[in-house]
């Protein structure tokens, strides 16, 4: 998925700084936590190293991601991949709401598509009850949430729709089945961070919060319905849903730093490592005399190309990249 936050581009620093400060290599069975997971791609990472993973996002769809990378191992059963792919098509949610064809005014997807997305989401919640186990049903919704991301008629990210089909969106929509990683089951969670820190422990942990005041549960807030299903009042000409209870206080300049400092205080990990660029709402001085109460403080860069939802001539942004700062720190 082409998320924003995505560290897919820093893997390599992201390893091989974890692995110069804490010594930690392959095959080492240590616990790894990833608190800001997104579309998971670091924890996935970290398990298929042989790590024993903790997950956590407050926003469901990643939760869902997380759920099957995760907690999933092989083998699982694929045979369903061709019953779901000839379903017929339903006029269900997305379609009533996020299709041009339904009068609802939003241009998601294409009508099919959208139709093609209901048949499938509302068959999998049938066989939840008793045809399928959790596990297959995560490996399903997960699939299903990153299949359906490649069909949509946005620039990226879900705050607006373009007015006309872009070609892309075009191509009629197939449900591809995601990878299983091998490697110890793991756990996710759907929880606020500042909360869940207090009831788990371990040796590594990672954390990628929003570096500035876009909340995610707006920019990916189609996905979110997908994701539950839960048919919900919808509002405005993008069609938001309630996610008043997924607000982050690390999208405010006016409570970020407070929850930081909670969150490294209650941390129960030796290593803790921050992602963060040079242009987010902490400043790098703040970010350093938080973590060095807590222990031994370092940090790390990296230049990267800055994640771009539309055409660079719609953008009025200077910089074509940014610094990205590992923060690194050794709690005592």
């Amino acid at each position: 998925m082409n998320y924003i936050g995505s560290k897919y581009s820093l893997l390599d620093f992201l390893e091989t700084t974890i692995a110069d400060v804490t010594g930690y290599h392959n095959g080492d069975n240590y616990i790894f936590a990833d608190l800001f997971s997104g579309t998971g791609i670091v924890g996935q990472t970290y398990k298929a190293k042989g790590c024993s993973v903790i997950s956590n996002d407050i926003q469901y769809y990643s939760y869902v991601l997380s759920k099957h990378y995760i907690e999933n191992t092989p083998e699982l059963n694929s045979e369903l991949l061709s019953y779901f792919n000839n379903l017929e098509p339903v006029e269900g949610f997305i379609y009533n709401n996020y299709c041009e064809g339904s009068g609802s005014g939003r241009n998601y997807f294409t009508n099919y598509n959208g139709k093609k997305c209901d048949a499938i989401r509302i068959e999998l919640e049938c066989l939840k009850d008793n045809k399928i186990d959790s596990h297959t049903y995560y490996y399903y919704l997960a699939s299903l949430i990153n299949s359906i991301d490649k069909y949509a008629n946005t620039a990226s990210v879900y705050g607006a729709f373009l007015k006309k089909i872009k070609k892309s969106a075009q191509k009629d929509f197939k449900l591809e089945l995601l990878p299983v990683i091998n490697g110890t089951a793991g756990k996710a969670y759907n929880q606020d961070i500042n909360r869940l820190i207090r009831d788990i422990k371990g040796d590594v942990l990672y954390l990628d919060p929003p570096y500035n005041s876009r909340q995610y549960c707006s920019n990916y807030h189609v996905l979110e319905t997908i994701a539950r299903y839960d048919n919900p009042v919808l509002s405005g000409k993008t069609g938001l849903r309630d996610s008043s209870d997924q607000k982050s206080l690390f999208c405010s300049k006016r409570t970020v730093c407070n929850a930081f400092d909670d969150l490294i205080r209650h941390s129960d990990f030796k290593y803790i490592f921050l992602s963060y660029n040079n242009e987010g709402l902490m400043s790098l001085d703040t970010i350093k005399d938080i973590m060095s109460q807590y222990g031994k403080y370092s940090f790390y860069t990296k230049e990267y190309k800055r994640f771009k939802a539309d055409k660079e001539t719609n953008r009025n942004i200077a910089a074509s990249s940014t610094t990205e700062y590992l923060h690194c720190l050794i709690k005592q």
